[in-house]
C-alpha cells in the first residue's frame, strides 16, 4: 500500500498507534500534499500527532456516516465529547462522570438522563468509536459498568487527536441556516466554472464513492470527463491499481487486487453473495424488456415489484446462504438487501413514489450459482 492510499483508507495516521508507518508517511507528505492539492483540493494535515488528508466529498451519500451509530442522539454526544476534549490538554485523564456531567450541563432533558438505559448505551457507543479512533485512550475500568449502572466509572485519557476531528471551515458555520450550507461551503467565493475547481469535484467523486452518476452534481463534471477522459484515466490508473470506466451518464473506479483505498465490493461475506445473485436477476429483468432503462442509464421499478424480486431470490436460492440469512423472516430479509444496495450506491430510494431507482452500478457485476444447483449445505458464515 502506497502513502497516498493510506490517507485515503484511514481517517488519519497517528504517531501514538503506528510510529514506523506515522514517519513512513510524513516522510512522503511533499509528494502527497502536491498530488493532494492538485488532484483532489484536499488539505493534508502534519505535526507531532499525526497525519491526516482531510476527505471532503462533493456529494453527502448514506455510507459516509458513521456506521457504528444508529441514532442522531449518538452524533450529538460525539459532538459535545470533542468541546469536552477540546479544554483539556493531550495525555490530561477525566473520568466518565466529569463527562456525563458536562454533557448534563450542555444539554439537559430527556437526552442526558442517565438512568436511561438506551442513553448509556448510546453514550457508550460514542467513546467506543472515540477510542477506536484514537481521539481517548481508556487508562483503567471498564465501560460496561456504566452499562449496567448510570453510578459506573472508566478513566479515560484525552489524546489530544480531537484537534483533528472535524474539519476547519472557511467561514462561521454559526451563519449557516442548512445542510446545504455546509455542502457548498467549501466552494464559497469561489468561480466554479475554473478548470481546478471542476477537476477536485471529479477526482473526489471518483475517489471517496463506488460511483459517480450524472445526475447528482453538475453537468460541467461529465463535459470534464469528457474533455480530460485520457489524461484522468492515465493518471489515476499510474497511481492506484485500478481502472476507471466513464460512461455517458456514469463513471467508476474499479480497484484491482493490489489496491488498498478502503472497503470493496463485493466483499467476503453473505450479504455481498446476496447481492450479487440479486443482480443476475435484476439483470434478467432488463434483458427481458420487462424492465426498462432510461436515457441517463437508470432504471426505475415500483417498490412492490423490487421486493418480489428479492424475495423470490430468497425462495430460490436461499439453500446456498448463511443461516443467519436462511432464517431471517422474509420482511427483514428485504429490507437488509435493500439497505446493503442503497448503501453500496446500487440503488437509490424515490420514496415519494414508492419506487427504486436502480443504478448502473448495478449492471458492473453480478453472481449465479452453478447450472445444477438444487440446494447448499449448511454455512455458518
Amino acid at each position: 500500500m502506497n502513502e497516498i492510499e493510506i490517507l485515503l483508507n484511514r481517517r488519519w495516521v497517528l504517531k501514538s498507534e503506528d510510529k514506523e508507518l506515522y514517519y513512513k508517511v510524513r516522510d512522503a507528505v511533499g509528494e502527497l500534499r502536491k498530488y493532494s492539492t492538485d488532484k483532489l483540493g484536499c488539505q493534508i494535515i502534519d505535526n507531532s500527532t499525526l497525519v491526516k488528508m482531510e476527505k471532503i466529498p462533493v456529494v453527502p451519500e448514506p455510507f459516509m456516516g458513521i456506521i457504528q451509530f444508529s441514532s442522531k442522539e449518538e452524533y450529538v454526544f460525539l459532538c459535545i465529547l470533542l468541546m469536552f476534549l477540546e479544554d483539556r490538554d493531550a495525555q490530561e485523564q477525566f473520568i466518565l462522570s466529569q463527562f456525563t456531567e458536562y454533557a448534563a450541563s450542555i444539554m439537559p432533558g430527556e437526552i442526558t438522563d442517565w438512568t436511561v438505559y438506551t442513553n448509556r448505551r448510546r453514550l457508550i457507543r460514542v467513546l467506543r468509536f472515540a477510542v477506536e479512533q484514537g481521539l481517548i485512550s481508556v487508562t483503567d475500568g471498564t465501560d460496561e459498568l456504566f452499562m449496567d449502572d448510570a453510578g459506573g466509572e472508566v478513566l479515560y485519557e484525552n489524546t489530544g487527536a480531537s484537534k483533528y476531528f472535524m474539519r476547519n471551515f472557511p467561514k462561521d458555520i454559526m451563519g449557516y441556516t442548512s445542510p446545504d450550507d455546509f455542502r457548498e461551503s467549501e466552494w464559497f467565493d469561489v468561480d466554479e466554472d475554473r478548470g481546478f475547481a471542476r477537476r477536485h469535484r471529479v477526482y473526489k467523486r471518483l475517489l471517496f464513492a463506488p460511483a459517480m452518476y450524472r445526475e447528482d452534481g453538475s453537468d460541467e463534471d461529465f463535459e470534464y470527463l469528457k474533455n480530460y477522459r485520457g489524461r484522468l484515466i492515465e493518471d489515476l490508473e499510474q497511481m492506484f491499481e485500478c481502472h476507471v470506466h466513464i460512461h455517458r451518464g456514469s463513471a467508476y473506479l474499479l480497484s484491482g487486487e493490489d489496491c488498498r483505498m478502503g472497503t470493496v465490493f463485493p466483499g467476503n461475506n453473505s450479504i455481498s453473495d446476496i447481492l450479487l445473485i440479486c443482480f443476475g436477476e435484476i439483470r434478467k429483468k432488463i434483458e427481458q424488456k420487462e424492465w426498462k432503462i432510461s436515457q441517463d442509464e437508470m432504471c426505475v421499478v415500483d417498490r412492490i415489484a423490487f421486493e418480489a424480486l428479492i424475495k423470490n431470490v430468497k425462495k430460490d436460492f436461499g439453500a446456498g446462504f448463511s443461516k443467519m440469512y436462511r432464517d431471517m423472516p422474509e420482511g427483514e430479509f428485504v429490507e437488509n438487501v435493500i439497505g446493503e444496495m442503497e448503501r453500496w450506491m446500487f440503488l437509490k430510494m424515490e420514496n415519494e413514489t414508492h419506487q427504486i431507482k436502480i443504478c448502473p452500478l448495478t449492471g458492473k457485476i453480478q453472481g449465479s450459482y452453478p447450472s445444477d444447483f438444487i440446494g447448499g449445505r449448511d454455512n455458518e458464515q
